[in-house]
């Protein structure tokens, strides 16, 4: 039945959040688990029949259940059988397996050129079909239906929304380090399809993605200043939100959740404080007003408050204020430094860099500072982004040669990854679900 996949689901991931929320904190970027106190889901996805595409297709939702760290794929050398889409399996086959569930496509080509994708997902001991859809679309975004069917399967299974059919804009780094060229690029969330979004003749860097649309805010800086921009990346329409030459830095614009405004830190005569624009009119209202360094706003959810970092206590710490501004209280506790607050998707946690010594560590705690996690230490981390199902978290580590790359942990600290792009890349923003 789906509630026991579901419960099944369920229990993996409640497990994985009471096993790594005891665990202490990791030295460095290995991670070394206890396997058998978790076991990924087991799912068995066969090459989906039909045009030769299927197989690209049924490859690509593999990997993006895979890399979640809740499925395991099974080896499709065990299989028995190849399933047609449009014939009930026959389902003591994937029993004999252990496959917990059976994901089987088909593709086909309509009159007008169009892909026809066809799948079904079965509860393999239950013999119940879960999801069974057609997708639609052109040739060449072949990739896009599989992640889509990736979120379809990860929905299902799991009652949580997907985050595979998304995109990461992030500063792409090359050059020498006395002469860095730093270009806006835009990937899949698997890391095709890459492209730059800026050519590297000025410095870019901190791009935020809009709540809901496909827009991104970034700073651009150049000799006369700071401005930020704001581009939308179906259209590639871009305008000036604001120059200031006044202010020595403007740093790290965010989208209220209904995107009607941003926030960022602008500092001027020595000291940072926190603003907010309206996207209507440009219009700029101060927040903060004091001689401190506040910096790295990022709304909640609900648009009611906004957390941030500020020194105003004599070290960097987390602080959280009303969104018109006024008082605002502290949340970390701990020993060190905390930096680039994020507020998750769902309100739940805020994630956070902290910094002891010389090791960095992302972490996360509820709203009230309750809580406080750490997922992953290493030599140098920064910028926390949140998957749009809050989720998984992507940041920028340092390694021993002194490059930047992304990297992926989920918020048990379970799954650590490597990111796509193969070269220096920092500052990810992750894009909300495209469909």
């Amino acid at each position: 039945m789906r509630t026991r996949l579901r419960s099944y689901l369920a229990a993996v991931i409640a497990a994985l959040a009471a096993f790594f929320a005891a665990a202490p904190a990791l030295a460095d970027i290995e991670v070394n688990v206890d396997q058998a106190a978790v076991q990924p889901f087991p799912i068995a996805i066969p090459s989906f029949g039909g045009l030769p595409v299927g197989a690209q297709i049924s490859g690509v939702v593999t990997a993006d259940l895979e890399r979640s760290g809740l499925f395991r794929p099974l080896d499709p050398a065990t299989f028995r059988q190849q399933p047609d889409v449009n014939v009930t399996p026959a389902f003591d086959a994937w029993k004999s397996i252990s496959a917990q569930a059976l994901l089987v496509g088909g593709v086909s080509s309509g009159a007008d050129g169009r892909l026809n994708v066809d799948f079904r997902l079965w509860d393999v001991y239950a013999g119940d079909q879960l999801v069974g859809t057609r997708l639609t679309a052109t040739p060449d975004s072949w990739r896009t239906i599989a992640h889509q069917i990736a979120d379809a399967v990860y929905e299902k299974l799991t009652g949580e929304k997907g985050y595979f059919d998304t995109r990461v804009v992030f500063v792409a780094e090359s050059g020498p380090k006395t002469h860095r060229v730093t270009r806006l690029a835009i990937m899949d969330q698997d890391g095709a399809n890459p492209s730059y979004l800026t050519d590297g003749s000025t410095m870019v860097f901190a791009p935020r993605f809009s709540t809901k649309r496909q827009e991104i805010t970034y700073m651009v800086v150049r000799p006369t200043g700071a401005s930020i921009y704001l581009k939308n990346l179906d259209t590639g329409r871009e305008e000036v939100l604001g120059r200031f030459p006044d202010m020595t830095m403007t740093m790290a614009p965010r989208f209220s959740p209904d995107d009607s405004k941003v926030a960022f830190a602008a500092e001027k005569d020595g000291a940072s404080n926190i603003y907010v624009m309206e996207l209507s009119n440009h219009a700029v209202r101060r927040l903060t007003d004091g001689i401190s360094i506040d910096t790295s706003p990022s709304f909640s959810p609900d648009g009611s408050q906004i957390v941030f970092n500020s020194d105003r206590g004599g070290s960097p710490q987390l602080y959280v204020m009303n969104a018109a501004g006024g008082a605002a209280h502290r949340i970390s506790f701990g020993s060190g430094r905390y930096t680039a607050p994020v507020w998750s998707p769902d309100g739940k946690l805020i994630a956070f860099v902290k910094q002891e010594g010389q090791s960095f560590s992302i972490g996360v705690m509820n709203p009230d500072g309750s809580g406080e996690r750490i997922l992953t230490t290493s030599y140098f981390a920064d910028e926390p982004v949140w998957a749009p199902n809050g989720r998984v978290i992507m940041f920028e580590r340092k390694l021993g040669d002194g490059e930047s790359r992304l990297w992926t942990v989920d918020v048990t600290g379970h799954v650590q990854k490597e990111g796509p792009y193969p070269v220096s890349g920092s500052d990810p923003a992750w894009s909300p679900l495209l469909h």
